[in-house]
């Protein structure tokens, strides 16, 4: 057993534009393996990752204090505190957090770590792949990188 209180886990800050909020790796301060768990903060008007869903890693969402909004593939559905939420690894499963109200909203993001996983952004026209280590993962990754769908290489060098 491992045991960590989230008041001795550091913050981490991500602020690329709209895309700003703090969160709490959890599980990074347990050393779990299998099962990934991060507190997040947004800051009213903020959001969190782009939109995307995953094909390996099933993802839930509980939220402890405030309100807002989760942008799914079948729209806009209102968090509350108290809600949970849980994201097939598929295209059903897509997902951003979006904060529009006053207030702080605080989250715990719980999610399996399978590998390899790849990451699909449809907005962004863009996916990830990550083997050795799944998104959010600690170790070392043997091959990561993100890439356009639409580009396009033959399987066979002409």
């Amino acid at each position: 057993m491992e045991k960590t209180n989230e008041a001795t886990v550091d913050w981490k800050t991500y602020d690329p534009d709209e895309t700003t909020f703090r969160r709490k790796e959890l599980s990074s301060a347990v050393d779990a393996a299998d099962l990934g768990c991060s507190l997040y903060e947004l800051s009213p008007g903020m959001c969190s990752w782009p939109y995307h869903y995953h094909t390996a890693n099933e993802e839930a969402l509980y939220v402890l204090a405030g309100k807002g909004k989760l942008k799914a593939e079948t729209g806009l559905v209102e968090l509350t505190a108290g809600d949970y939420v849980t994201l097939p690894a598929n295209e059903s499963g897509g997902h951003r957090v979006l904060n529009d109200s006053e207030e702080p909203l605080r989250y715990l993001a719980i999610s399996t770590m399978n590998e390899p996983d790849v990451t699909v952004y449809p907005e962004m026209d863009k996916f990830g792949v990550f083997v050795g280590s799944p998104p959010g993962g600690r170790g070392e990754r043997t091959l990561e990188g993100y890439y356009h769908i639409d580009d396009e290489t033959e399987y066979w060098e002409e």
